[in-house]
C-alpha cells in the first residue's frame, strides 16, 4: 500500500520522469514553429532553385551528348538511372520551373513541392554524375525534399493549431511540429556541409595539421584568385595560414549553431556568411545553395508574406 505524503512534504513527480529524455529529444529535433517560417522559406527555396537550374546546375542540358562520360554516383546506380537524354533533361527542367511557380504562387504546395523534390533530386544526380560533385547543393535538395511535408494550413491539435472544436485559433503565430521538423532536417543539412568537409581535408593532407599548416589557400589565390587576393599574396602572405586554421575552425564548430538561439544565432549565421562573402571576393567560390539555406535559422516569419485564405488547401 502507497504511504499518504504528509502535509507540506514535496510530491514524488519533482523527481525526473522516465519519459523525460525522449521529450527532450523531441523539442530538439521537432520544435514548434511558426507555419508562417515554412511558407516563406519555400518561397525562398523555389526561387533560388529556379535560378540555379537556369545558370548554376545548367550542365544538366549539356550532358545530354555526353552518355560516355556518364558516371552515376551512388544514388544514381542504386535507382538504375540511364545516362540522361535532351527530351529528359529538358523534361525535368520544365517540371521544375512549373512546380517552383506554383510553389511560389501558393498552388497547392504540397503537390508542386513534391513535383519540384522529385525533379530536382534527379537535375541533380544527373548533374553531379559527369565528374563533378557539388556537394554546395545538399541542403537545398534536403530543403526541397522536407519542404512539402508541411501542410499550408494548420490541422487540428496541440501547439497552437486549430483547436478541435473549430474555434479561431489562438493570437500570435501558428507553430507547428511538422513546420519545426522540416526547418530541423534542412539546419542539419547545413551543418553537416560544413562538419563533414573536414573528412576530405584530412584524406588529402593526411591530417587536420597538415591541411592547416599548409600553402593551399596561397596557391588557390594565385591560380584562381581575384586582384585583391593577389594583393594579399604579395604583400601579407602570412595571413593565410591562419585564415586556414579559422576556415577549420568553423567547420569543426559547425554543429554549435544547432543550440545557438537568439542574438548569439545571428551572429553566427552573420559569421558564416561572412565566410562566404570572403571566399566569393577572393576566390569567385561562392558557395549560393548553403548560403541560402541558413535562411532556415532565421526568423522568416516577421516577413509577412500574403497569406492564402483559410479555404484553400494545400
Amino acid at each position: 500500500m502507497n504511504p499518504i505524503p504528509a502535509a507540506g512534504s514535496r510530491p514524488a513527480a519533482d523527481t525526473p520522469s522516465p519519459a523525460s529524455a525522449p521529450s527532450r529529444a523531441r523539442s530538439v529535433l521537432f520544435p514548434a514553429l511558426p507555419l508562417a517560417r515554412v511558407r516563406a522559406l519555400r518561397v525562398l527555396v523555389h526561387a533560388f532553385v529556379m535560378i540555379d537550374v537556369l545558370t548554376f546546375s545548367r550542365d544538366v542540358l549539356s550532358h545530354a551528348g555526353n552518355s560516355g562520360f556518364f558516371t552515376p554516383v551512388a544514388l544514381a546506380r542504386l535507382l538504375h538511372l540511364p545516362p540522361v537524354t535532351a527530351p529528359l533533361a529538358y523534361t525535368l527542367l520544365v517540371l521544375i520551373l512549373a512546380g517552383c511557380a506554383a510553389g511560389i504562387a501558393g498552388w497547392r504546395p504540397r503537390l508542386s513541392g513534391a513535383v519540384v523534390a522529385i525533379a530536382f533530386w534527379l537535375w541533380m544526380l544527373y548533374s553531379n554524375s559527369y565528374g563533378y560533385i557539388a556537394h554546395d547543393h545538399m541542403a537545398l535538395m534536403v530543403a526541397t525534399a522536407v519542404l512539402p511535408t508541411v501542410a499550408d494550413r494548420p490541422g487540428p491539435g496541440p501547439e497552437g493549431t486549430v483547436p478541435l472544436d473549430g474555434r479561431s485559433a489562438p493570437d500570435g503565430p501558428v507553430l507547428s511540429e511538422a513546420a519545426g521538423w522540416a526547418l530541423r532536417a534542412i539546419q542539419i543539412a547545413v551543418v553537416a556541409t560544413y562538419f563533414f568537409s573536414i573528412v576530405p581535408k584530412i584524406l588529402y593532407s593526411g591530417s587536420l595539421a597538415d591541411w592547416g599548416n599548409s600553402a593551399i589557400l596561397t596557391w588557390a589565390s594565385i591560380r584562381r584568385g581575384s586582384g585583391l587576393a593577389h594583393w594579399l599574396v604579395e604583400h601579407t602572405p602570412w595571413v593565410f595560414v591562419p585564415a586556414q586554421w579559422a576556415g577549420i575552425a568553423l567547420e569543426t564548430l559547425s554543429p554549435v549553431v544547432l543550440f545557438l538561439r537568439g542574438k548569439a544565432l545571428y551572429l553566427a549565421v552573420a559569421l558564416y556568411l561572412g565566410f562566404h562573402l570572403s571566399t566569393l571576393v577572393l576566390l569567385g567560390i561562392h558557395f549560393l545553395p548553403t548560403a541560402l539555406c541558413w535562411a532556415a535559422f532565421l526568423p522568416l516569419e516577421r516577413l509577412r508574406l500574403p497569406r492564402r485564405t483559410v479555404e484553400q488547401r494545400s
